[in-house]
């Protein structure tokens, strides 16, 4: 009961360290599992969401995905469970038969997170293979003569399972002349060797049949076996003897097929069937098995398949020279294969974005990138490059994986999309490279205001137009894509003579037309003065103003108007004028029909006329000597300081004050009716003025007194 607690505690400790090392290795971006070979496809290898902490619907929205070594998938991850489980079936002696720990490794990839995690399989053995040999039957030739105690080898038994499932022992059977003794190879192989336990005798027996049976470690343990025939000779006591005991080639991999490696030779000092020499290969490394050819006769090692450094960079050969009598030796033969740059880099997008917004901040990743090359050394060394002039930089994420990021913010109204050709070259001489193509769209954001395409806008418009008149049309720009682009024109507010901007114009939405919405009258509105605003589309809008001003152009619509004198009423015959004016008889050319009033009034007028054409010429002479004065003080100084502007009168306050002045008269035969009239509207609207006669002259129509 006790022994039983302690063997539960146990299992609870060593699953709790194990949780705690899941847990650990999660942290640092790292899963191990193991599962045995030859599982089923869909067979359960860990719970990658819970030893990652990730939800199971953010693994379905996040884009994750299993990336494995090599050019077979063999792990996959279940999308409802989040589960690793396997892909393939795998046979743990096809993938890795040389070595005693046979790992697999594989990239989770989470796209939305831009997240790599190492996951690390160990593919457990189970005995699924039993010892076997090379050859079946086997003739082993020893001569009578031969000492008892003798030894000759035996075939190795080959097993491909590992640990206790690969072979453990070997058993002989099947005659007293023969036993077994097994020896410890170099690598600590078991070599079984055939042992002469008693002496031959032909006459006696020619032929000894036995049974070499190899054994395995596994529950239950597996067999394999081979009948080996002994013939007895005649005797022979000379053995071959080669001329190394280690034959060492060293060859690039790219060596032509059917080229000669080496030439291996033993002699022997035997005479005649005895002294003949026959080479063959005794055994030989699993990935030497038909690249290799030996000639019995010569010893000539040729290539008869293409070598490759990737696929093994060394093989082992072990060579027999027997003679006739059955007498041998054995050698070694190690070729040593050496790299070439053979292989160009594999570069492989793993993830990428199509499409980013121009407002994206530096150091924001658009590719995650993969690069392996199968090359060793200075040839597997590979470098990465990105075109010059690009907004983008490459960046080492993980291991062998590389991330372009942005390097400064994108522009869309300068480059509106981009092909970024990546690159990846070896360390060979030449070196070799291949290349992968990123295209990225560029997204619009709304940072341009719109652009109108003058400064300010005029037009002249001719009075009495007709309303709904097309006046002229504005335009502008905007460097943005779309609905940002999108200009729209509307009028600012305002107003004209007390009413609304909007009723005099409008403009068109969309085309930026400027429309007349009434009829112009130039003695009311001589010009208009108003703003244009265009506002893109974008969220929040943008906007610019432009000024626009509207001309009226005046046209003769309006008849001339006597003043004086009034036209009489058709219903009045009494005090009005009736169109005939009586002048005397004596009044000469040029003189009015006035009173003595009317003639006051136009002495007046002269003289006050007099008085301004005289304040015209002297504010003239003033202002040609000041303006005298400051081009001498120009020359002398360069510059006037301290002078107001007020201090000088230009010719807008010349016209100011010739407005102020002018005036109108009106004179009529009725010094009752004469007027005169200040006003800012003309100052040429004065009658000429005469002198009245020395004395009264007689109306016409009146009789003379003589």
């Amino acid at each position: 009961m006790c022994a039983a607690g302690r063997r539960w505690g146990r299992r609870q400790r060593a699953l709790l360290w194990g949780v705690l090392l899941a847990a650990w290795e999660a942290a640092w971006g790292q899963l191990r599992y193991s599962v045995p070979e030859e599982m089923p496809k869909g067979s359960f290898v860990g719970d990658v969401a819970k030893d990652l902490g990730l939800q199971l619907p953010a693994l379905r929205d996040r884009g994750v995905r299993i990336v494995s070594e090599g050019r077979t998938q063999y792990f996959a991850l279940h999308g409802k469970t989040g589960h690793l489980v396997t892909a393939e079936r795998i046979d743990r002696e096809q993938l890795c038969e040389s070595v005693q720990q046979c790992v697999l490794r594989c990239e989770l990839i989470v796209e939305g997170q831009m997240q790599v995690y190492e996951i690390e399989v160990e593919i457990k053995d189970i005995n699924d293979n039993a010892p076997s040999f090379k050859e079946f039957e086997l003739e082993e030739k020893i001569s009578e003569m031969t000492a008892s105690g003798s030894r000759f080898p035996l075939p190795d038994a080959h097993d491909p399972d590992s640990g206790l499932n690969s072979l453990q022992s070997y058993e002989l059977s099947g005659d007293e002349h023969f036993s077994l003794a097994v020896q410890a190879g170099p690598g600590g192989d078991q070599r079984p060797e055939l042992v002469l336990a008693k002496a031959l005798d032909r006459e006696e027996a020619a032929f000894h049949e036995l049974v070499l049976r190899a054994i395995d470690g596994g529950d239950p343990a597996r067999t394999g076996t081979a009948r080996i025939r002994g013939t007895v000779l005649d005797a022979n006591d000379n053995a071959p003897v080669f001329s190394q005991a280690e034959y060492t080639v060293r060859v690039p991999e790219d060596v032509p097929v059917g080229s000669v490696l080496v030439t291996v030779t033993a002699t022997d000092a035997d005479e005649g069937p005895y002294g003949n020499v026959e080479y063959s290969l005794k055994k030989q490394t699993d990935n030497a098995f038909g690249i290799f050819d030996l000639d019995s006769e010569s010893g000539v090692i040729t290539l008869v398949q293409s070598l490759d450094f990737e696929e093994g960079d060394a093989y082992v050969l072990e060579l027999q020279a027997r003679d006739g009598g059955g007498l041998f030796d054995t050698a070694k033969v190690t070729i040593t294969v050496t790299d070439v740059n053979d292989n160009a880099p594999e570069l492989t997008v793993t993830s990428q974005l199509r499409a980013m917004s121009e407002d994206s901040p530096p150091g924001t990743v658009v590719a995650l990138l993969h690069v392996e090359d199968r090359d060793s050394g200075a040839n597997g060394e590979v470098r990465c490059s990105l075109d010059s002039g690009v907004p983008f930089r490459l960046q080492s994420s993980h291991g062998s994986y590389y991330s372009v990021v942005t390097a400064r913010e994108l522009d869309r109204e300068q480059v509106s999309e981009y092909n970024v050709t990546v690159r990846a070259a070896d360390g060979g001489s030449p070196p070799l490279q291949s290349s992968a193509v990123l295209a990225l769209r560029v997204l619009d954001v709304n940072d341009n205001a719109p652009v109108f395409a003058q400064e300010r806008y005029s037009a002249r418009v001719a009075e009495n137009n007709a309303a709904g008149a097309l006046v002229l049309t504005v335009r502008a720009t905007d460097a943005d894509w779309g609905q940002n682009a999108r200009v729209r024109y509307r009028l600012s507010e305002g107003r004209v003579r007390g009413a609304a901007l909007a009723s005099y114009v409008s403009v068109q939405a969309e085309t930026g037309a400027l429309y007349a919405l009434r009829s112009f009258d130039y003695e009311q509105v001589r010009e208009l003065e108003l703003w244009v605003r265009a506002e893109d589309g974008g969220a929040p809008a943008l906007s610019s103003n432009v000024s626009v001003r509207l001309l009226i152009v005046d046209e003769n619509d309006n008849a001339p108007q006597v003043l004086y004198p009034p036209a009489a009423p058709p219903a009045l015959s009494g005090g009005a004028w009736s169109g005939v004016e009586l002048a005397p008889r004596s009044s000469e050319p040029g003189a009015l029909p006035a009173g003595s009033l009317t003639r006051w009034l136009v002495l007046a007028v002269a003289a006050v006329s007099c008085l301004f054409l005289g304040f015209l010429l002297l504010l003239l002479a003033l202002r040609l000597r000041r303006w005298r004065r400051e081009q001498l003080l120009a020359a002398d100084s360069g510059a006037l300081r301290g002078v107001p502007v007020s201090h000088f009168v230009g010719i807008d306050g010349v016209r100011a004050f010739l407005q102020s002045y002018s005036h109108e008269v009106s004179l009529t035969a009725d010094s009752r009716k004469s007027q005169l009239r200040f006003s800012g509207a003309s100052c040429c609207d004065t009658l000429p003025a005469r002198p009245p006669p020395d004395g009264p002259a007689p109306l016409l129509g009146q009789k003379d007194p003589a």
